[in-house]
């Protein structure tokens, strides 16, 4: 039996942002939207959605006078990303 997938990774984008963080432990704002060529708006709302499930914690700040946002990953976050590659692997199996 399939597991079902879980929704809020199951974006594109949301994803992009784990797995980047899964790899990299932790990055800022612009980073991310280099990395993933969206745009602020859109990757603010991503985000939002990954903070409020406590995947992600969000610190703002300031970095040589400039507002600067820093995302790391949770542990929760972290769980979250191995569940979902272990149900994707039943899928390609």
């Amino acid at each position: 039996m399939f597991k079902n997938l879980n929704p809020l990774l199951h974006s594109q984008l949301r994803l992009a942002i784990i797995s980047y963080l899964v790899s990299n432990g932790k990055s800022d704002f612009n980073e991310l939207k280099d990395i993933t060529k969206a745009s602020s708006g859109n990757i603010s709302v991503q985000l939002k959605k990954l903070e409020k499930e406590k995947y992600i914690s969000i610190t703002k700040g300031f970095l040589n006078n400039y507002q600067h946002t820093s995302i790391e990953i949770t542990n929760i976050g972290i769980d979250a990303f191995e569940e979902y590659v272990k149900a994707i692997k039943q899928y390609i199996k």
